[in-house]
């Protein structure tokens, strides 16, 4: 076991989950707490591109916990999206702005849920609060996140206090919010040198309801059409993760971050999808305009009908 206290988000960790890691360490280090930042998975491109503008690497991967190793969990709760061995290890901090499922701890902990579009929000709040000096680094972080979650404040995700906290953010990193926002993004929709297995695994979570086992993946693009190409070997890599996994339902979301729409590529028990979103899947497919939020217009819609 570990003596450090482990902080980390979700498995295939999207910007938000590795830079309010980052971010959370700075703030409980401090605090005087021995803490480390660490991954679950691979960093995607668009995250890549925070690290390399502010040149600092991703934190250590790992791919489980020991039973007793003291963790906080950032950018998620439920057991499903973290680390293997989770359930066994001692949780002392969540921070988080998504649905409490499937959790449970043996001990009291400090548990922070607020329903804004992104955790590093909640860790910008947090500084305030105890009135520590944000340098450029977390500032930078931190906008970089919101700005993904948000996908630069057009998500239904997006809150007042999500633009506020940007806006006061990019004051400090000296950054320009569209300039360097639209470069992010744009850098996450590079797709071409992704296998289709990887490609539905670069930001794929799994919601649980009863026995029926969901598995949402989203890409981000600025022309569906691209990845429209390599469809059949995309559903291959789809079934096979079904088959290995145990999925009942798989929603693969490609979203379109110019035009704010999403093509569904759907595999598996197709009616349920279909009533969730009223919608007929024609070829596996079905067209959601105005949709780019798996966690507010995607993964409830689905596990409200379940």
């Amino acid at each position: 076991m570990e003596e450090k206290t482990l902080i980390f988000g979700h498995k295939n960790p999207d910007t938000d989950s590795i830079c309010s890691s980052l971010v959370m360490e700075k703030f409980d280090k401090n605090l005087g707490f021995d803490v480390e930042a660490v991954r679950l998975g691979d960093v995607n491109k668009e995250t890549q591109y925070v690290l390399n503008y502010l040149g600092i690497e991703a934190p250590r991967l790992i791919d489980e916990v020991c039973e007793g190793q003291a963790v906080v969990l950032v950018d998620h709760n439920e057991f499903a999206q973290s680390v293997n061995g989770i359930e066994k290890a001692k949780i002392e901090t969540v921070v988080d702005h998504h649905r409490i499922a499937n959790f449970e701890t043996a001990e009291p902990l400090y548990y922070r849920a607020e329903p804004v579009g992104c955790t590093s929000t909640i860790l910008y709040k947090k500084f305030k609060e105890e009135n520590m000096e944000i340098e450029k680094k977390e500032a930078t972080l931190m906008l970089s996140a919101i700005v993904s979650d948000t996908l630069l404040f057009k998500s239904p995700t997006c809150t007042a206090e999500d633009k506020k906290a940007c806006e006061e953010l990019a004051k400090i990193a000296s950054i320009d919010i569209n300039t360097y926002g639209l470069d992010m993004l744009k850098a996450g929709t590079d797709l071409s040198d992704f296998t289709p297995e990887e490609l539905i695994n670069i930001d794929s979570k799994e919601f649980v309801s009863g026995d029926f086992k969901v598995q949402v993946a989203q890409v981000n693009t600025a022309c569906i059409e691209d990845v429209l190409q390599n469809k059949v070997e995309i559903e291959k890599a789809m079934t096979d993760f079904m088959n290995q996994n145990g999925s009942n339902l798989f929603v693969l979301l490609i979203t379109d971050i110019l035009n704010s729409n999403s093509q569904a590529i759907v595999l598996g028990d197709i009616p349920v999808f279909e009533k969730a979103f009223n919608k007929t899947v024609e070829n596996n497919m079905a067209f959601l305009e105005g949709v780019v939020s798996r966690k507010k217009q995607v993964a409830p819609v689905i596990l409200n009908v379940l």
